[in-house]
């Protein structure tokens, strides 16, 4: 399937939606956005490494910041933070891309961000036909790289997340909210999702109370019916 460039999506949705796909929702349907202390903090890591200035070659490797990419095939665009070009004796050459994340690594909860990079490989592999077998997450509170490998079962989660995403996005629906307490408290959206706000149950009252309100709908202010 090729997308219509109208229907890219950007690459940091992938992360956001596997964070929470209400939270997905509201960013890229409903186009609501808000910082908090996090996104601020992750914001500033990402413009240090974006920036071009500092790309720089060694022998055979040459790195690239804040390389723009895209994919028909995938419906994504985005920016690599960093990108690390390897010469190969024959054929293309490898491609490592690096992330750089706020924070420290969690192995339990960077599932989001391993996804991500998979999808910046996929799009990398798209565009110049670059060989990518592994990537690394940059963590910058402790200065330290993880590397994730660009494994089958890596890649085909990341697939189904690319397509459940753009299933969501076309079908202009958000999902109700699933409170979890630590979650919910660090998104920088919980004032507007709100999360914790008592929603009306479907009772027999409230759908009796529904055609009531139908029926007064059709009438004139007269109590006549306003069809012909």
């Amino acid at each position: 399937m090729i997308y219509h460039e109208d229907d890219w999506l950007p690459i940091s949705a992938i992360q956001h939606y596997l964070f929470c796909n209400r939270r997905a929702a509201l960013i890229h349907i409903e186009g609501v956005w808000a910082e908090n202390r996090f996104t601020s903090e992750g914001a500033f890591v990402h413009r240090r490494a974006d920036d071009p200035r500092q790309n720089e070659s060694r022998r055979e490797t040459r790195t690239m910041r804040g390389v723009a990419l895209c994919s028909p095939t995938y419906g994504l665009t985005g920016k690599a933070d960093v990108i690390e070009f390897t010469d190969t004796p024959a054929g293309p050459p490898s491609a490592t891309i690096i992330e750089y994340k706020r924070g420290r690594p969690k192995p339990k909860l960077d599932a989001p961000y391993r996804t991500q990079l998979c999808a910046q490989a996929l799009c990398v592999e798209d565009m110049l036909g670059c060989r990518t077998t592994h990537g690394f997450l940059f963590f910058a509170k402790v200065q330290r790289r993880v590397e994730i490998q660009f494994d089958d079962s890596l890649r085909q989660q990341t697939l189904a997340t690319i397509n459940a995403l753009h299933d969501m996005i076309a079908s202009q629906q958000t999902p109700l909210p699933n409170y979890k307490p630590r979650k919910c408290k660090a998104c920088s959206l919980i004032d507007l999702c709100l999360p914790t706000a008592p929603r009306r149950r479907k009772t027999a009252v409230r759908f009796v109370d529904s055609l009531i309100h139908d029926t007064l709908d059709r009438e004139s202010p007269s109590g006549i019916s306003s069809d012909p």
